[in-house]
């Protein structure tokens, strides 16, 4: 297993809950700061980050993401 933290910028309200109907992300919260929400992922194997950072990125209202994936 795979885990990474996205970070998404989106000026959406609710937008961490959006985040959560997506498959591989099993938390999301809104924060404060340069980002307004974390999506906190698992998936299988590494290149399936994309896919789902992709999906994310397809959004209503999502500016930009950033991935931080868990360095084990």
């Amino acid at each position: 297993m795979v885990k990474a933290v996205v970070l998404v910028k989106s000026p959406k309200k609710l937008i961490a809950a959006r985040l959560r109907k997506i498959k591989s992300v099993y938390e999301s919260f809104p924060v404060s700061g340069q980002f307004d929400a974390v999506a906190k992922i698992q998936v299988g194997e590494l290149s399936e980050i994309k896919e789902v950072t992709t999906e994310i990125q397809k959004i209503n209202g999502v500016e930009r993401t950033e991935t931080m994936v868990e360095v084990q």
